[in-house]
């Protein structure tokens, strides 16, 4: 579930305003967000671990962001 989920994040992230409605877009991450507020600790060490495995340099850059961004720091770090 974990790497789906970063997938999906990754498409929507690479996706400009003429391919996805912005606010669609912002609806999807508030959503993702509040999962992932509601996954148990080692869920959200799994998605925390994903940055230290990834190969390709632009997502790796995306998912240096990504645990700050979805807090999930607050509750994990």
């Amino acid at each position: 579930m974990t790497a789906a989920l970063v997938d999906v994040l990754w498409f929507i992230e690479g996706k400009d305003d003429e391919q996805m409605d912005p606010a669609d877009a912002v609806k999807v991450l508030e959503g993702v967000t509040h999962l992932v507020s509601t996954l148990p600790s080692d869920q959200r060490s799994e998605l925390i671990g994903l940055t230290e495995a990834e190969s390709d340099p632009a997502r790796k850059e995306f998912l240096e962001g990504f645990p700050e961004g979805l807090g999930l720091l607050d509750d994990a770090g």
